[in-house]
């Protein structure tokens, strides 16, 4: 699908709510309260009904749509610019591309990050990779103190012709470590790979059996040992940084997690047909994200 074939197929609001509600209600549309079936107003709204709660609703009710007064296919397009864009899309483009105010642009593509988060994902298994890499500032020596990294932690997980998973993390100990394996890796994996950092060891040991765990020695230089190596995980790390340096440009430490997870949505899913389409889904099935709950308490992280 392309740009065009977007603007052609829903050229209207009805087009577009059409679409979704298909998407959003497969066998026809549901109540949100009572999942009982609801009836569609004879109203230029677009309103549905339910009697049993006597309550009116319409497709993008309690979604990421939610409370939205944009135009749908300017939804729609910057979805289509968001998911075709192999190392993002700014606000700010966004801002020029759609003519709207940059606020409502910015406020847009985090509403659409908010729904590829991976939420109830399955765990992983096969040949995975595992990693850690910094993003941002610089270390600064402070009088009388030591050196101090004002650079944030992003760890990943790769499955080898699957799925990417990167997550903003505090610190990379064998407790931290442990927990995304946990919460991400299958048991019945086939090879867990990563480099020789000490971490690893106790993180792999409570998580699965330790002759699954193959190390490389990036201390010793040595980066490839027959099928045992992290570089498709520091692949996705450098197209990460791409997107942050010569995209983004300047992101804050909280809002780190949501392009992380609009990275490993579109990483894992850049080889779909129906990317545009399966992102539309996520977005009905989502819960709506406020401006005050996005705009609270953002600390400013500097990339260098």
């Amino acid at each position: 699908m392309t740009l065009i074939d977007v603007h052609e197929m829903f050229s209207s609001d009805a087009k577009c709510r059409e679409l979704l509600k298909r998407l959003r209600w497969p066998n026809g549309p549901e109540c949100p309260r009572c999942s009982t079936k609801a009836k569609a107003l004879n109203t230029g709204k677009d309103l549905l009904y339910c009697k049993d709660c006597d309550y009116q609703f319409t497709a993008t009710s309690g979604t990421v749509f939610h409370d939205s007064h944009l135009a749908l296919i300017k939804w729609f397009t910057c979805v289509y610019l968001l998911c075709e864009s192999r190392k993002g899309m700014s606000a700010n483009q966004i801002k020029r591309m759609l003519g709207v105010s940059y606020k409502t642009a910015w406020y847009l593509c985090h509403r659409i990050r908010h729904a590829m988060k991976a939420i109830n994902a399955e765990l992983l298994d096969g040949k995975i990779e595992m990693d850690e890499t910094f993003i941002g500032g610089k270390r600064k020596r402070h009088i009388g103190a030591g050196p101090r990294s004002e650079k944030e932690i992003v760890i990943g997980i790769r499955q080898r012709g699957g799925e990417l998973r990167l997550f903003h993390a505090q610190d990379v100990t064998s407790g931290t470590l442990a927990k995304y394996i946990r919460e991400n890796v299958s048991r019945k994996l086939e090879v867990f790979m990563t480099d020789d950092y000490s971490a690893y060891q106790g993180a792999v040991a409570v998580n699965m059996p330790v002759s699954k765990h193959k190390t490389i020695n990036h201390s010793s230089r040595v980066y490839v040992q027959g099928d045992v190596h992290t570089n498709t995980i520091e692949s996705a790390f450098s197209l990460l940084k791409r997107g942050i340096v010569g995209t983004w440009h300047s992101i804050s430490a909280k809002h780190l997690q949501a392009y992380c997870d609009e990275m490993s949505f579109r990483f894992s899913r850049r080889k779909r047909s129906d990317l545009f389409i399966d992102t539309l889904r996520f977005m009905v099935t989502a819960d709506p994200l406020t401006f005050e709950n996005l705009t609270a308490s953002k600390p400013r992280l500097r990339v260098a």
